[in-house]
């Protein structure tokens, strides 16, 4: 039996598609009632990454506790809830599976129907909450650990990639070169605020294009150079100035993000364009495509960043989009660790 509250739709959302066990009660798409986020960084920090299976492990421990918070939070109790919606991938597969296996208990328990959300859709959502009047179609840009995608959004959850990274995705790049400057996990919030102090124009670190596709990333050559560079110091006995490589290397990762981004949305004949994604809070690229589109007159959307770190009210959102369009999933609902966008 669905159920309709007064004519809204309430969405109970879960995410664990990493290190983060998210609960939200998100209304009619857009009002989120609740968000609650049990963060692991500090668990994962000194092993200098996520490690699988303590993430999921934690998930276990932690999802019902998050899930009741949620509810509380919202004053609301299962009996108000429309349906459940939750990441069913990409992500990693322990963690997914902790998801996923306690929707479908809700659902069992409950007769709620069941959502399952793609976990970038999620992200991409997340732009409705912050912005109430944005609606498809618009370019994207998706920038986390695990993705660097230019997604044209045709209609609610409605994609078409039209850019994707080649290899290191722009948030795994920063990671590893703040793991190799000594900044630790997680790279990209500690890149972000040494490049503060220094000048992004000390080294002339390169900006790779792929020749086959004009919207493609590829950040590994940027990795090496930084890499190279480290090297090069150390064996001349030079002391490095770890500001300007952040400086520097940030700016390179940013110039190819904004030159990509919005050449598609010239290209495409769009006004409007996003981002989103744990790279998308980073100050520099945001103060970046601020700039950028206020000169080309371009309306520039982006999530505050709380909403662009994995939670689970950007899950409530897509997720709801895809409940009005009446996607339901039945119990053989699977983690899918490489689910690909539009699947």
């Amino acid at each position: 039996m669905e159920q309709v509250n007064n004519g809204d739709v309430l969405i109970l959302a879960i995410e664990s598609s990493c290190d983060e066990t998210a609960a939200a009660v998100v209304k009619n798409g857009r009002e989120v009632l609740s968000n609650v986020i049990y963060t692991q960084i500090a668990l994962h920090t000194q092993y200098g990454g996520v490690v699988p299976e303590i993430a999921s492990r934690k998930h276990i421990e932690k999802i019902n506790q998050v899930i009741e918070e949620a509810l509380a939070q919202a004053k609301v109790t299962l009996q108000d809830i429309t349906a459940v919606a939750v990441t069913y991938g990409p992500g990693l597969v322990g963690a997914l599976l902790v998801g996923v296996s306690e929707a479908k208990a809700i659902s069992f328990a409950t007769g709620l129907p069941l959502v399952g959300v793609h976990h970038i859709s999620g992200h991409i959502s997340a732009n409705y909450i912050e912005h109430k009047d944005l609606e498809p179609p618009f370019v994207c840009l998706v920038a986390s650990g695990g993705h660097s995608h230019l997604v044209v959004v045709k209609d609610y959850g409605e994609y078409e990639i039209i850019g994707r990274t080649r290899d290191d995705a722009a948030g795994e790049a920063f990671d590893k070169v703040a793991r190799a400057i000594g900044l630790g996990y997680p790279g990209g919030p500690k890149i972000d605020k040494l490049s503060k102090e220094g000048n992004p124009d000390a080294i002339p670190f390169p900006r790779a294009k792929v020749a086959e596709n004009e919207y493609d990333f590829s950040f590994s050559g940027l990795k090496s150079a930084v890499l190279n560079y480290l090297n090069s110091c150390q064996m001349k006995g030079e002391e490095v100035n770890r500001a300007d490589v952040a400086a520097s290397f940030q700016k390179a990762v940013i110039d190819v993000l904004v030159e990509h981004s919005l050449h598609a949305v010239k290209k495409f004949g769009y006004n409007k364009f996003a981002i989103a994604g744990g790279v998308a809070s980073n100050s520099s690229l945001r103060a970046a495509f601020e700039q950028e589109c206020a000169k080309r007159k371009i309306e520039f959307y982006h999530p505050s960043p709380a909403l662009c770190t994995d939670n689970a009210a950007m899950i409530g959102a897509a997720g709801y989009y895809e409940y009005v369009k009446g996607v339901r999933h039945g119990y053989d609902l699977n983690a899918v660790p490489n689910l690909k966008l539009g699947e």
